[in-house]
């Protein structure tokens, strides 16, 4: 499955991402996950460690926004009060993504290959179920299943 829409369903970003974006996206997730499948267990719980680290686009915009906004307050302070449209311009593009999910520096991000927290989720979990987490679950679901069972056909007899 190349085409992740139904895992990452309601993800503003990719919403307003172009499709070949997404598609790029989506490829080097499932090539990673394909990577990996031959991996051992340890090798796969490093890369999910990585998983956990990396920033996904939100963040890596909050962090643009406030150093730019920053940075204009200091100039704006020291050299010319012209320096506070930077704050005001970051400011706007923050509430934007909040509120939209897109903002104009998200489509130069995501042309550089920066994902959306769904999107690094999707390789982890699909990462933990190749190297076996989900397996007890599974598991744990047929042993309910059968105490069910016995239950039913003990007030049978």
């Amino acid at each position: 499955m190349s085409n992740y829409s139904e895992f990452v369903r309601g993800d503003r970003v990719r919403a307003n991402t172009p499709p070949e974006i997404n598609q790029a996206i989506d490829t080097e997730i499932a090539a990673m996950v394909r990577f990996y499948a031959s991996k051992t267990n340890y090798e796969i719980g490093k890369r999910i460690e990585e998983l956990d680290k990396e920033w996904d686009i939100g963040s890596i915009i909050e962090i643009r926004a406030s150093t730019a906004s920053l940075i204009g307050i200091i100039l704006g302070l020291k050299k010319s009060k012209t320096w506070f449209i930077l704050p005001a311009i970051a400011s706007t593009f923050l509430l934007q993504y909040a509120v939209q999910g897109w903002c104009p520096p998200v489509s130069i991000l995501r042309r550089f290959g920066f994902r959306t927290r769904q999107e690094i989720d999707l390789e982890k979990y699909a990462l933990k179920a190749l190297r076996g987490d989900f397996d007890t679950i599974s598991s744990q679901d047929n042993c309910i299943d059968r105490a069910k069972e016995v239950i039913a056909e003990s007030k049978s007899v």
